[in-house]
């Protein structure tokens, strides 16, 4: 994309998520535009807060959610460019940052020592959906210095950032996609990876036009949730990741989770999945939100190595 084009594309994007933001609405695919329920979550979560407190669970809910995981999984395909197998993509999702003041040192001692060949981040950086983002500037700041990838860090907004964080985030060293194609070239072959904006609160139909109008080739979608997977899979994606749900943060025994917040692709909450030929990847993400607890669900890092079939 030439410069003067990304910019006025950046600046009209930047007008409209200003407008979303202030609504305080959700804007979904189907059209539908509601109130967001943010203060009956937030009553709920302080309710919830109480019942763990006089239970003696408040702190094992606390310990659990920074129990951090680094997850490491092979990813095969048929299309993948020789040039591109053993390819290792460190991915997080939900950091979540101001949630618990230990966590970003638990992040950072997870992957300092680690070598990568990109960075991919799904979105929600800061615990609350509005406010000052200052207070995790310097956390974000410190993870990123101890991010070892070699083409680079590449990022998403999610429903709980603003669209005021890319500049200065960018200037630290983040290259945000906003409805935008990054192509990677390794010995004259090449991937490309798609960053759409989130779905879930501030959707419009230019997340939808970009995964329509990706490069040829081997491409992954970067999406904070789930929602837009149909979208991707009928454009030929192969990889899709994404996060929003921390796989249900608090869940039943055997991680059945109570809440995801998806109105679409439900079924997706964690781990693989496959829609058509495409796979899919839901972290669990990193941080909390809401409640600075979990409850058989596990916090994560996630390490993919893209390997070609054959």
């Amino acid at each position: 994309m030439a410069e003067p084009q990304k910019i006025h594309q950046r600046t009209v994007w930047a007008a409209t998520r200003s407008m979303l933001e202030t609504d305080l609405a959700k804007r979904q695919r189907n059209g539908v535009k509601t109130k967001r329920n943010w203060k009956l979550f937030s009553l709920l979560t302080r309710g919830f807060c109480f019942a763990l407190k006089i239970t003696g669970m408040r702190q094992r809910g606390w310990d659990n959610a920074l129990n951090i995981a680094l997850n490491e999984h092979d990813v095969f395909f048929d299309n993948l460019p020789k040039a591109f197998d053993g390819y290792t993509v460190l991915f997080m999702s939900d950091l979540h940052l101001d949630s618990q003041p230990e966590l970003s040192e638990r992040i950072k001692n997870l992957i300092k020592d680690k070598q990568f060949d990109l960075c991919l981040l799904a979105g929600d950086y800061r615990k609350h959906i509005m406010g000052s983002y200052k207070s995790i500037r310097k956390s974000f700041r410190e993870i990123s210095r101890n991010i070892h990838a070699k083409d680079g860090i590449l990022a998403i907004l999610g429903n709980h950032d603003t669209y005021l964080m890319v500049e200065p985030m960018e200037k630290d060293g983040i290259e945000f996609l906003i409805n935008e194609h990054k192509i990677i070239e390794r010995n004259g072959e090449k991937i490309n990876i798609t960053g759409a904006d989130d779905p879930y609160y501030y959707f419009t139909d230019s997340a939808i036009h970009c995964l329509e109008h990706k490069p040829p080739g081997f491409s992954i979608a970067l999406v904070h949730t789930p929602e837009l997977f149909d979208i991707a899979a009928d454009h030929n994606y192969s990889l899709y990741l994404c996060g929003h749900t921390h796989g249900g943060q608090v869940c039943l025994p055997g991680g059945y989770p109570l809440i995801t917040h998806l109105s679409h692709g439900r079924k997706f909450y964690k781990g693989f999945w496959k829609s058509g030929k495409m796979q899919g990847y839901t972290s669990t993400g990193t941080g909390t939100s809401g409640l600075s607890v979990r409850f058989n669900s596990q916090g994560e890092v996630v390490v993919l190595r893209l390997r070609r079939k054959g």
